[in-house]
């Protein structure tokens, strides 16, 4: 068995809640991160030939499997540890008093007042509630919805082992989930990016640049219905980055403008829900509040396929990275293969016009 152990270091609160959905240090959504990235690493080289039945064995041979009615449950080959397992730091009143003293709001077209960009980005383990001030009037703020989440900076140490012969697969996703991974509630907005370092000299280093082979061509990864790989374009992977910043805040705030702007360039037609067919921006993500479609229905779900992530340089400094892991929407949406290749386009020039401030980067 190979051993590894990382510090694991959180750059934005993560919210995961335990059974009382309380923020919690646990094991379960850490091997969940790795499973996920897991699989990008064994569909590496071979996006559109890769065997999903394969894959699922050796998911299932690795990672452990219940019984599904046809083979038995299998127990996992990898094995997780962490230091702690206590309640996060940040509590409901303090988050309300950090954003009062920020005092940071970001504009919407399509909503009246300005609004919170935590919020924005954290609805649902976030909430607005009204916050006292001292001697001051009460104001309303964003706060969190339970009673604690795990504050950015806090630490912990993650102690893996796992089969001699799963070493580089393992190691491949732990650099993965290093660069572009973050956990629990409202992960892909950015909430919950962690890094990894190693504990000791038998626990590799996360460096270097992108493996071309975790790449697939955006529109041929359309043709796939699971996150299989990081999008490219002509060679080039579909990540972007901010220019540097010394406050998580004020990078949330710039990665919720911008998802604000890459959103409402679709615009909505004047008439009044149900929409009769699938209109442009409900190929980026659905639901959308007050804006559902008939053959859809309200239950569906997709989920947007931009991951957001604040993450450390070389030097320390924050940065905001967005990445595209693109794939298709499930049959249930019937996908329109042309409809997504136009909307992604657009997106894609969004985050590359030089008004946006974000740059390309190789890896």
């Amino acid at each position: 068995m190979i051993q590894y152990e990382y510090q694991i270091r959180f750059d934005t609160p993560a919210f995961l809640g335990n059974a009382d959905q309380t923020g919690q240090w646990r094991t379960p959504p850490f091997k969940a991160l790795l499973r996920q990235w897991w699989r990008v690493v064994f569909a590496a080289g071979r996006h559109s030939a890769v065997d999903v039945d394969a894959m699922r064995r050796e998911e299932g041979l690795l990672f452990g499997v219940a019984a599904d009615g046809r083979e038995g449950s299998l127990k996992s080959r990898i094995r997780l540890r962490l230091d702690r397992w206590d309640v996060g730091s940040e509590t409901k009143s303090k988050w309300g008093q950090q954003e009062l003293a920020a005092n940071t709001k970001v504009k919407h077209p399509e909503v009246g007042p300005p609004i919170g960009p935590l919020l924005y980005l954290g609805y649902g383990p976030l909430e607005v509630s009204k916050v006292t001030q001292g001697g001051k009037p009460p104001a309303f703020a964003t706060v969190l919805k339970k009673n604690a989440a795990i504050q950015h900076g806090e630490i912990a140490r993650l102690s893996l082992a796992f089969p001699d012969k799963a070493e580089e697969q393992i190691k491949t996703a732990l650099w993965l989930i290093d660069h572009y991974g973050a956990l629990g509630g409202r992960s892909r907005n950015g909430w919950g990016s962690l890094s990894l370092v190693p504990m000791n000299d038998s626990s590799p280093k996360l460096d270097g640049p992108l493996d071309s082979a975790l790449m697939h061509d955006w529109r041929r990864a359309l043709q796939l219905d699971w996150p299989h790989a990081i999008g490219g374009d002509d060679g080039r992977p579909l990540i972007w980055w901010t220019p540097e910043c010394g406050d998580w805040k004020a990078l949330m705030r710039q990665l919720a403008e911008i998802k604000i702007g890459l959103r409402t360039q679709f615009k909505f037609p004047p008439a009044a829900p149900p929409h009769p067919h699938p209109l442009d921006r409900h190929w980026l993500s659905y639901p959308i509040t007050k804006h559902w479609v008939k053959p859809w229905g309200r239950n569906l779900r997709l989920p947007n396929s931009l991951r957001f992530k604040v993450r450390r340089d070389d030097q320390g400094q924050l940065h905001g990275v967005i990445v595209h892991v693109p794939c298709a929407p499930p049959a249930a949406f019937r996908p329109d293969l042309r409809a997504l290749e136009s909307v992604w386009s657009r997106v894609h020039h969004f985050l590359d016009d030089p008004a946006q401030g974000l740059s390309r980067i190789p890896a």
